[in-house]
């Protein structure tokens, strides 16, 4: 009893009716602050799933990935042009030159090789004079090239040409009478030939022991020598000239002992910084100006980069809320396929486009200054990168119903074509390893299993077929036969079986994506979620933005392998 009650005799209330009243109080404001909750998860889940325009519509939100997309398509695709340019002039220029070094070092040569070796020679004499002819062309290179070439320097720091023969130990043989007497141990002998060598006595080198070769033992010759470059065509592109260094490799190949050497060359440019580089004009601002261009480029990417990031982590804790209020409430767990709908797949496909385009770029710009030369590695960072920025394009496409059929057919028929292809793969498998250990000997297409499997591939598609049939060689006849039972089985069966199914189930997934599209997508525990609006126009009004995905516990078992997002 208070105290101030008790002095002045005043009667005293009974508070027992305000204890009752309190459980009352505090479960109607755990159900008001529950409801809020809920309230406010559903708004965040809309607004989530909501298009760039309908964000900006209903927050007036600027749509600043999207304008970061748009500006990123057009100078990662002008990057990737500049470059790709300047990429074909050193592709052009290697070519060119080890075209040119195969008319200066190989005699008789025609122009066009004799399938993987560029010719190859039948006669002792032959032989010799095309060994003498190499070793006579380097020694007069800088009378006779048309090129900006030079002597390079060997791994050894030596100028000049190495010419090293492989021989058995020890060989005798008499094909009369059927007699081979071998040491299968090989010996390698080499010497080196500078210029000043070549010039001083030109008939002694060539009258050495060394070159009395003994072709019943040997295997094979090979001359190897460096040369130096300068491209200066760059610099009518505006761009620093390069320097290469041409590590090039005459092999006279005579393994076989068949009568017949085959002569390879083989030529490995490689790109080095140049010295001394002093180039006037405007060159050197043009290289500046491009500098400035990548360097804005990786900050539009880094931009991009980062506020992708940013929508996948708040995704990520949206889901968590999301999981945490459904599991608390209707005391189960939500099912992966809502699950997955936080995960936006486009963002983590941007995120790796632009991490490739900035490590493309920075690679771009050391090329440029001529720190590194790695173009191969650039250029597919480079095309990867572009590549996923234009396929990405198809996300803002897919907020349009008419745009979206190509999404949702791929995502439906995706399960099913993999579980086909990996079927198909076995029979395809088989008939590789088949023609390439039967028709490997007669036939150019399956020498190698990568050329089976291309030959193959080109077969399934159409292309080439009587090539294919008519290139056999006719050597035996059992062969013969059986390429023709091996071609005309696997033309019918990847054309008009397996080939005709793969093009039913994406059929059969686009007709589906069609009937949903007709009679409405499967409802999801997300989107009864998102559904359950104070009034009808609220609903009316937002269900556009609504994720359409199959639901897990309603849909059809026929339904499993299906997926939707809008």
């Amino acid at each position: 009893m208070p105290r101030g009650a008790e002095a002045l005799d005043l009667p005293v209330l009974d508070t027992a009716p305000a204890r009752s009243w309190g459980p009352g109080l505090s479960t109607t404001m755990a159900h008001l602050d529950s409801d809020k909750k809920e309230e406010c998860l559903r708004k965040d889940l809309k607004f989530y799933f909501m298009s760039p325009c309908e964000k900006y519509r209903a927050r007036h939100q600027i749509p600043w990935k999207l304008g970061l997309q748009i500006l990123k398509i057009l100078m990662v695709t002008t990057q990737l042009v500049r470059f790709g340019l300047s990429n074909q002039l050193v592709v052009a220029f290697k070519e060119e030159n080890t075209m040119a070094f195969k008319y200066l070092f190989l005699k008789g040569y025609a122009g066009v090789d004799e399938e993987d070796y560029s010719y190859s020679v039948y006669t002792q004499e032959d032989a010799y004079e095309s060994i003498f002819y190499a070793i006579n062309q380097y020694h007069h290179l800088k009378n006779i090239s048309l090129g900006t070439l030079s002597y390079g320097e060997n791994e050894e720091h030596r100028i000049g040409l190495k010419v090293c023969k492989q021989y058995y130990k020890k060989r005798t043989m008499f094909p009369s009478n059927d007699t081979l007497n071998i040491d299968s141990d090989i010996e390698t002998d080499c010497i080196y030939v500078d210029p000043q060598g070549l010039s001083k006595n030109a008939e002694d080198w060539r009258n050495s022991s060394f070159f009395r070769l003994e072709f019943y033992r040997l295997l094979q010759v090979e001359i190897s020598f460096h040369l130096k470059g300068i491209d200066l065509q760059t610099m009518l592109s505006r761009e620093l000239p390069d320097c290469y260094a041409f590590q090039n490799t005459i092999t006279f190949d005579n393994r076989a002992h068949s009568g017949k050497i085959k002569i390879y060359f083989d030529s490995d440019a490689n790109i080095e910084e140049c010295k001394d580089l002093k180039i006037s004009g405007s060159v050197q601002k043009n290289t500046q100006y491009m500098l400035l261009f990548d360097s804005f480029v990786i900050v539009i990417c880094l931009a991009s980069l980062i506020l992708c990031t940013r929508s996948i982590v708040l995704a990520l804790r949206l889901r968590k809320r999301f999981l945490n209020f459904f599991l608390e409430k209707y005391q189960r767990h939500v099912c992966n396929a809502d699950q997955w709908e936080f995960i936006n797949g486009w963002y983590v496909l941007v995120i790796i486009s632009d991490l490739m385009t900035i490590i493309g770029s920075i690679l771009k710009m050391e090329i440029q200054v001529k720190n590194i030369t790695n173009y191969d590695l650039c250029s597919i960072l480079l095309g990867t990168s572009t590549l996923l920025v234009w396929v990405g394009v198809i996300r803002y496409l897919g907020y349009f119903q008419t745009y979206n059929v190509l999404i949702l057919t791929m995502q439906a028929s995706l399960p099913k074509v993999l579980r086909f292809c990996a079927c198909a793969g076995m029979i395809y498998l088989g008939y590789t390893f088949c023609g390439w250990i039967v028709l490997g000997p007669y036939h150019n297409k399956f020498v190698a299993l990568n050329t089976v499997s291309e030959c193959l591939f080109s077969l399934v598609n159409g292309d080439d077929m009587f090539a294919t049939f008519a290139q056999i060689q006719q050597k035996s006849v059992l062969v013969w036969l059986f390429s023709r039972l091996y071609l005309y089985s696997f033309i019918s069966l990847f054309i008009y079986m397996i080939l005709s199914l793969f093009i039913a189930l994406i059929t059969d997934s686009y007709d589906t994506i069609k009937k949903y599209q007709q009679n409405g997508f499967p409802v999801t525990d997300l989107q009864e979620f998102l559904k359950e609006c104070n009034s009808r126009e609220e609903c009316q009004k937002q269900s556009s933005a609504f994720p359409s995905c199959v639901c897990c516990l309603r849909r059809k078992a026929s339904d499993d392998h299906l997926m939707f997002t809008n």
